[in-house]
């Protein structure tokens, strides 16, 4: 039987997860079990001003929803993952990412807890298929990499068990924020070109290999953390409204766009130098992201998106070192 006072966060010590708990510590809310595995002294550094009642190892954590031991919540936000677009070990990802996510979302549906979980822009793959939030076309979706993989075959599941109606996932689109420190290459540009701009002087974009598109004109989607974050307790105050949903602003904008804002931020005039793309990305290199996002609008989502001058700005303000 589920607690209606008590919430699990998985990956809590992370990006998006530790600015969950912290969302809702603002809600008064501390009878909150982080699960996640803070192995350095920069992710643990996430908790200090965090008030949770516990931190559990992610492998405990299984094991206890395993043995039927575990407490069940009224909300798990599973956010943690193995979150990285270059790694290859396909059956960690299975694991780790697609058949632990079932194990959760299974124990949830059988306690009467809500299931609110990340899934991913990178389901889209190179685009071409479109950004559109629609489960009857999830198997038209090809992403480019295994970590993509790992998430669309999650809501490919999800849909055959016919549990989309009674749970919530979040594709998120490229989410940039303070606490990524630890992040390393996976770590948003924002965070990249801030510590270019210190060491250098300048920041280094990717040229593009497409004649269609110039140097730091590929576009993304860039979403500020606090609204990933408001995006994500919406389904939970909401827990009539379910499936997936895209997590963007509808808007894309340039890595020229970005670079300049990060500049901007910092009281620095541009300097802008492009490099070669690896060749081992070229193939899988995305051009363009853009969330559709009707689907969110019309489920009652009406949150403005922070402008990427203002998210920027503020992450260099208030989460960068200097």
């Amino acid at each position: 039987m589920k607690n209606d006072s008590y919430y699990i966060v998985t990956g809590g010590a992370g990006f998006i997860g530790s600015h969950l708990v912290e969302a809702l510590n603002r809600r008064g809310h501390e009878n909150i079990t982080i699960v996640d595995r803070p192995d350095d002294p920069m992710r643990r550094s996430y908790l200090d001003d965090l008030a949770f009642r516990e931190l559990m190892d992610p492998d405990e954590f299984r094991a206890r929803v395993r043995r039927g031991v575990q407490a069940a919540p009224v909300t798990l936000f599973h956010m943690g993952a193995c979150s990285s677009t270059t790694e290859l070990d396909e059956a960690f990802l299975e694991d780790n990412n697609t058949r632990t996510t079932q194990e959760l979302c299974a124990w949830c549906l059988r306690s009467g807890s809500r299931f609110v979980y990340a899934s991913s822009a990178a389901t889209y793959g190179d685009g071409t298929r479109g950004y559109a939030d629609d489960e009857t076309r999830l198997q038209e979706l090809a992403p480019l990499n295994p970590y993509g993989w790992s998430k669309h075959r999650f809501d490919l599941w999800a849909r055959e068990q016919g549990v989309l109606d009674r749970i919530a996932g979040l594709k998120y689109f490229n989410v940039y924020g303070p606490r990524e420190d630890h992040k390393g290459e996976m770590r948003s540009v924002v965070h990249k070109a801030h510590r270019q701009i210190l060491d250098t002087g300048e920041v280094r974009l990717f040229k593009s290999h497409r004649p269609e598109w110039g140097n730091g004109e590929q576009e993304r989607d860039f979403v500020y953390v606090a609204d990933a974050v408001a995006a994500t307790l919406f389904f939970h105050d909401r827990p009539e409204v379910s499936g997936l949903f895209n997590c963007g602003t509808g808007r894309a904008r340039t890595w020229l766009d970005l670079a300049r804002a990060v500049f901007a931020a910092m009281d620095r005039e541009p300097n802008i130098v492009f490099v070669d793309m690896p060749e081992v990305l070229r193939e899988r290199y995305q051009y363009h992201t853009q969330a559709e996002t009707a689907k969110l609008r019309q489920a009652g989502y009406d949150r403005a998106f922070t402008s990427l001058e203002d998210g920027v700005a503020a992450t260099v303000r208030d989460g960068l070192a200097p």
